[in-house]
C-alpha cells in the first residue's frame, strides 16, 4: 500500500475544509501550502486588475514565496494537491511547491475547488514545475462530499 499526502492551497478555507475531509476519508497526512504572505481579501478581488492575485495570475513566471519547506515528500508514493482554480488553472503559489521539492517519480493527483470553471490548463501549466513526476488531472469537487464519494475519488488513482 502507498503512502499518501494531501497537500493543499486555500486562500478562503473553502479548499481546506475540502482537503481535511479528503485526507480523513483516505487515511492520507495532510499539508498545507502556506504562502510567507498571507492573501487579503482585496488581494483576491479578481475584477480589480492591480490585485495580487490578478497581477501573479497574468504574470505565468509568477512564484509566490512559501512560508515553509517543511512537507515530507520523499516519504509518499501518491500526492493529492488541492487548490482553488483561478483563471481556469491553478494559483502559481502551486508551481512554486512544485519547484520546491523533488516531486521524481511520484504520481500527483490534482484536485480543486471553483466558482464555476473546470482544470481549464491547469495540468498544463503545473507539468513543467514537475517534469519528474506524473500529474494527473483529477476532479472538481465542489460542495459537501461525502467520505464514500471522496475514497471512491481516491481510489481511481
Amino acid at each position: 500500500m502507498s503512502k499518501k499526502l494531501v497537500a493543499y492551497f486555500s486562500a478562503s478555507g473553502v479548499t481546506a475544509a475540502l482537503a481535511e475531509n479528503l485526507a480523513g476519508a483516505i487515511g492520507a497526512d495532510i499539508y498545507e501550502i502556506k504562502p510567507a504572505v498571507k492573501y487579503t481579501e482585496k488581494d483576491l478581488d479578481w475584477m480589480d486588475r492591480n490585485s495580487r492575485s490578478s497581477v501573479e495570475m497574468r504574470d505565468k513566471s509568477s512564484r509566490p514565496a512559501l512560508a515553509d519547506k517543511n512537507a515530507e515528500i520523499a516519504k509518499y508514493d501518491t500526492i493529492f494537491i488541492g487548490f482553488p482554480i483561478w483563471w481556469y488553472i491553478a494559483p502559481t503559489i502551486i508551481n512554486t511547491f512544485l519547484e520546491a521539492y523533488d516531486f521524481s517519480g511520484k504520481k500527483i493527483v490534482l484536485f480543486a475547488t471553483s466558482g464555476g470553471s473546470g482544470f481549464g490548463k491547469a495540468v498544463q501549466y503545473l507539468k513543467p514545475s514537475a517534469e519528474k513526476a506524473t500529474i494527473v488531472e483529477g476532479a472538481i469537487l465542489n460542495g459537501r462530499q461525502s467520505p464514500e464519494k471522496l475514497k471512491a475519488f481516491a481510489d481511481k488513482f
